[in-house]
């Protein structure tokens, strides 16, 4: 794994500007702690890497330095929200209880891919295989849709069908749509999602998650220190990420939509330049007939 980016190197990729770009509610201390977000691991679980960003310890528990959070949070969030302007994909990845649902949603939302069940090893660095079975997913949807399904096949043939799209929807339901190898990760506890982060690295893919106390942030290229075991914690900063991933998505059909406006006023002023050259060629044809 490489080693922690300093904050100085971050700032140099990503630029602070587009952090001011972000609008977006701002993170509070007040909202992070109502939501535990501050919560560490007992002490005795803790990860000595994650030092910097522990604030206190108190009754065997650490506490997150929430000033820390902020600052993680917005260098990730602005990164995302530029990722997502560029039109490339954000994956999720978050198989924990606690968190599978609420991520769900929120990918959902965005129109993102996203894993919450069960990661199946090969999923990024084996994605041609994986584009196997999603094609197959595709092809027993479609034969669901048709017609004569029911006249096509026997009750035992839609029975076994019915059970593989099941199967396949609940480990590849969420990333369906996915053509090609996302652009980043984004991930909900990276001990938990070890094997995620591995092949992501693999692929020199960029991972963005959550970091407990009990966790390695020099695993990740952009940590944010928070508790991952609460769903409040969990969904303040999913809300959070989410909202800077919209912004990023507004400001590319916003760009799109200036591109297309742009090229209908040069298509309109070519075809009057083009009818204006016609009738001044049509025109001079007539002198020319005339003498």
């Amino acid at each position: 794994m490489k080693g922690r980016n300093t904050e100085e190197e971050k700032q140099g990729e990503h630029s602070s500007g587009l952090r001011d770009k972000i609008m977006i509610k701002k993170l509070e201390h007040k909202d992070l702690l109502k939501a535990g977000v501050h919560f560490g691991h007992l002490t005795r679980k803790w990860n000595p890497k994650m030092s910097e960003y522990i604030f206190m310890e108190n009754n065997g528990i650490h506490i997150i330095d929430l000033h820390k959070t902020i600052e993680c949070a917005n260098t990730a969030a602005a990164s995302l929200q530029n990722i997502a302007k560029s039109g490339r994909k954000i994956m999720f990845v978050a198989t924990k209880k606690q968190a599978k649902t609420y991520v769900s949603e929120k990918a959902k939302e965005l129109k993102m891919p996203y894993v919450t069940e069960r990661w199946l090893g090969g999923m990024l660095t084996n994605f041609s295989t994986i584009r196997k079975s999603l094609k197959k997913l595709s092809s027993l949807e479609n034969l669901e849709n048709q017609d004569t399904y029911t006249q096509d096949f026997s009750k035992k043939e839609r029975l076994m069908m019915s059970r593989d799209k099941d199967k396949l929807e609940r480990a590849l339901g969420g990333i369906s749509t996915l053509n090609r190898i996302p652009a980043a990760l984004f991930v909900v506890d990276v001990n938990h999602e070890a094997i995620a982060v591995q092949e992501a690295k693999k692929l020199n893919i960029p991972v963005y998650g959550m970091v407990d106390t009990n966790s390695d942030p020099n695993s990740i290229d952009f940590e944010i220190p928070s508790n991952d075991d609460s769903f409040t914690s969990v969904s303040l900063i999913m809300d959070y990420v989410s909202a800077a991933i919209a912004e990023g998505l507004k400001e590319r059909e916003k760009i799109k939509e200036e591109i297309r406006i742009k090229q209908e006023k040069e298509a309109s002023e070519k075809e009057a330049k083009e009818k204006k050259e016609a009738e001044k060629k049509a025109k001079d044809s007539k002198k020319e007939v005339t003498k």
